[in-house]
């Protein structure tokens, strides 16, 4: 018996929807010819398996360009992280699936009122910057 996926294929369409909801989210910014990719896919994957609270999307560079642009994805496989729609973190490269299962503890803890309160504080600063 062959295992379905965990990871769901994610589109500039579906992006939004997806990213923009109250959860958690990982993103795996790939290609087909990537060799990395390819070894990372396995890892990414069992982690999926592992985490079913969490939604686990694949972004594939080469079908969804204008999105990868819109992100400055430069180098591949990336991996993102959302928490109720704010980007909490972005890597390139492979990440082992012991990094992976401790990033799904970090992010499930944060306080997310405290993260948006320092958002606020940041876009507040940079604002008064600016204009200073």
């Amino acid at each position: 018996m062959t295992q379905t996926p965990a990871a769901v294929p994610v589109t500039a369409k579906s992006f939004d929807a997806l990213v923009k909801k109250e959860g958690v989210v990982f993103l795996d910014w790939w290609a087909s010819w990537c060799g990395p990719c390819r070894a990372f896919a396995p890892i990414y994957e069992q982690a999926a398996q592992r985490h079913k609270d969490i939604v686990w999307g694949k972004v594939d560079t080469d079908a969804e360009q204008e999105l990868a642009a819109a992100f400055e994805i430069r180098s591949i496989p990336t991996l993102m992280i959302f928490r109720d729609g704010i980007l909490l973190f972005e890597q390139p490269g492979m990440v082992p699936g012991k990094a992976l299962d401790e990033l799904a503890e970090k992010v499930r803890a944060l306080d997310m009122a405290d993260v948006r309160r320092k958002i606020a504080a940041a876009e507040a600063a940079e604002r008064q910057a600016k204009a200073g």
